[in-house]
């Protein structure tokens, strides 16, 4: 059907977002394409954001991948309004039976009894503590947080708890959260990465529509970092002949505004991702698009991506190697540590509750 019916669609009706596409997902059957019969143009509607609650059960997810280096994560939000091109985890909406292009934009789903989910999972005899990623997989501090507040919520848990935290974001409402942080980091409970993926404002448009300018997430790393909090600078993804040329240029601003590490990840396309980022490449930058795959590609072993163990988050060969240098040299150079110190996990604790005495007898 992709080579019979036109897959984009119409600019007015994307404004503001990522994707070019809203293709069925993988575990569909069936799938659908509007098309100009000959008497009326076909027209496309705006896609607006929708909400949906997730009736979650359990609010912390496990990982066993050696890739990554904590074992258990919190996700608020399934799907993420910033429409980020190059998101990795546009895939998981398919799963919902939704698309990885305009779905993952526009419907999103939100959990907003995760303090309460959270809560119980910590009280449990027996929980073994080791720090939560927050931000890993979409973005805790996206557009609707500001109202919902589910963030929010998750951290005053988790502060209440003496719980330790790693939290990355695009989002310069990350801020609005010090007063907790500040009082976490004092206790070395809080670690937080601010991703600069460009400081080209006009990438940044087409790159990551609706994600917080770079100007933005540099303030936000000056203001954590006045308050004690613990925050480093993360340019991911590198992006092959388009951002990586940015490379010293950001670890320098994430430097300057207060950053006391860093860290990076080269482009990474599973599954739908790699379409959808080709498409959007021949759209907006037509004349590096071919140039870009090439080099993306080499990264890969000469696929648009491989999910190899030690390979999928920095790449492999020559380019992948000059990049490693190359953000070695800078950190050496600006003064940032490329590992974080660990956190406390000594400090939980359990809050005693009205009548927990009770369950002795």
């Amino acid at each position: 059907m992709d080579d019979l019916f036109p897959s984009k669609i119409q600019p007015d009706a994307r404004r503001g977002r990522g994707a070019t596409s809203n293709n069925a997902g993988r575990f569909e059957r069936l799938s659908t394409a509007k098309v100009d019969d000959g008497w009326k143009e076909a027209e496309d509607t705006p896609h607006r954001t929708t909400l949906y609650i997730d009736q979650a059960r359990k609010i912390i997810t496990r990982n066993q991948s050696p890739d990554v280096p904590f074992d258990r994560s919190i996700n608020p939000y399934k799907g993420c309004e910033h429409g980020c091109i190059y998101c990795f985890a546009r895939p998981t909406h398919e799963y919902l039976g939704l698309s990885a292009g305009l779905d993952f934009e526009t419907q999103l789903f939100t959990k907003p009894d995760a303090a309460k989910l959270l809560e119980a999972e910590l009280r449990r005899p027996g929980y073994s503590v080791a720090p939560i990623a927050i931000g890993t997989n979409t973005d805790p501090y996206q557009p609707v947080e500001k109202e919902l507040r589910i963030m929010r919520g998750v951290l005053e848990v988790l502060a209440k708890y003496r719980h330790p935290v790693m939290i990355t974001t695009k989002g310069g409402l990350i801020t609005r959260d010090i007063d907790i942080l500040s009082r976490m980091a004092r206790d070395n409970l809080v670690r937080v990465q601010i991703s600069v993926t460009t400081l080209d404002t006009k990438l940044h448009r087409a790159m990551e529509p609706r994600a917080s300018a770079p100007t933005v997430r540099l303030r936000a790393i000056a203001a954590l970092a006045k308050a004690g909090v613990p925050v480093g600078v993360n340019l991911a993804p590198v992006i092959p002949a388009l951002n990586d040329h940015e490379m010293e240029a950001i670890l320098a601003a994430g430097a300057r505004a207060g950053a006391e590490s860093a860290g990076y990840i080269t482009l990474r396309l599973p599954g739908a991702v790699a379409p959808l980022f080709r498409d959007w490449l021949e759209e907006a930058y037509p004349k590096r698009a071919k140039r870009i795959m090439r080099y993306v590609q080499e990264l890969h072993g000469g696929k648009d991506y491989s999910a190899d163990w030690g390979k999928r988050m920095r790449g492999e060969g020559v380019y992948a190697a000059m990049i490693a240098r190359r953000f070695a040299v800078a950190c050496g150079r600006e003064g940032l540590a490329a590992k974080r110190p660990e956190l406390d996990c000594t400090a939980f604790r359990v809050p005693v509750r009205p009548g927990d005495q009770l369950s002795l007898f």
